[in-house]
């Protein structure tokens, strides 16, 4: 049975779609069935595996709506070994559509109840803000979620109202939801403030944090204008380092290395 984790923050541009990528590229390396699920409107994971968003037909909005099985619209990189459950710009339209439905918190938990004995991993990426798409996205997290952190001031403040949605989502909807881990990313050792920054969240979440570091990397950053996971652009480069630092860890707490 599949390992669901969620990546979630809802302040945009701390790394949230890179590390959904990048992790499952390296835990795809590491002999893992890896599956990501794109419920971004915004549509950028898709678009990091270099895939045209406006090109696809179907996609995880046809499966949170129960339109198409999601088997049917997953597509499959043969040479990264690692398949996609794209988005496309029409998932907008679904925190609307899904308002008035009935359990419309869990329709992509129910969505991927049918996926769970194909894959090892199934890492999902949200969208930057806490909506209804991001709610189900919490809900379909079974066994976690992985809350990418940039080591800028800003975000200690967006961390704080996140926690708070991760508690309310418990109280309400998901008393067994956890945060499975931290990942620091963006960080730059020559400034102090990464350094307090890093010092800070690990106040936060005691024993929490992944000692993966992920820094600030030109690398990381190009990758996905090439359509490329970091381990296929730039293997030897630090940010791919470190992500594989990232996966192994993750396998080992899973017991899976």
């Amino acid at each position: 049975m599949a390992r669901i984790y969620t990546l979630v923050n809802q302040k945009g541009g701390v790394g949230k779609t890179t590390t959904a990528i990048n992790l499952g590229a390296y835990l795809a390396q590491h002999g893992q069935r890896v599956l990501i699920v794109d419920i971004d409107p915004q549509a950028n994971a898709t678009s990091c595996l270099g895939i045209d968003k406006h090109s696809v037909e179907n996609s995880s909005y046809q499966a949170l709506l129960g339109e198409e099985s999601p088997v049917s619209l997953i597509l499959k990189n043969e040479r990264l070994n690692l398949s996609l459950l794209p988005s496309s710009p029409a998932l907008a339209g679904a925190e609307v559509e899904l308002v008035s439905e009935l359990g419309r918190e869990t329709r992509l938990k129910n969505a991927l109840a049918s996926l769970q004995d194909s894959y090892d991993y199934i890492l999902l990426d949200c969208p930057p803000s806490l909506g209804l798409l991001t709610i189900n996205g919490l809900m379909a997290a079974q066994d976690g979620v992985i809350i990418p952190v940039q080591c800028e001031y800003l975000a200690l403040e967006g961390l704080g109202q996140l926690t708070q949605t991760i508690q309310q989502v418990r109280s309400a909807l998901y008393p067994d939801l956890r945060v499975r881990g931290v990942v620091l990313t963006m960080f730059d050792r020559r400034t102090n403030l990464a350094n307090d920054v890093v010092a800070e969240v690990n106040n936060h979440f005691p024993k929490q944090v992944f000692k993966a570091v992920i820094p600030r990397s030109i690398r990381l950053a190009e990758a996905p204008s090439y359509g490329l996971p970091i381990s296929a652009y730039a293997p030897s480069s630090v940010g791919a380092k470190a992500y594989d630092a990232l996966a192994q860890e993750l396998l080992a707490g899973d017991g899976k290395s």
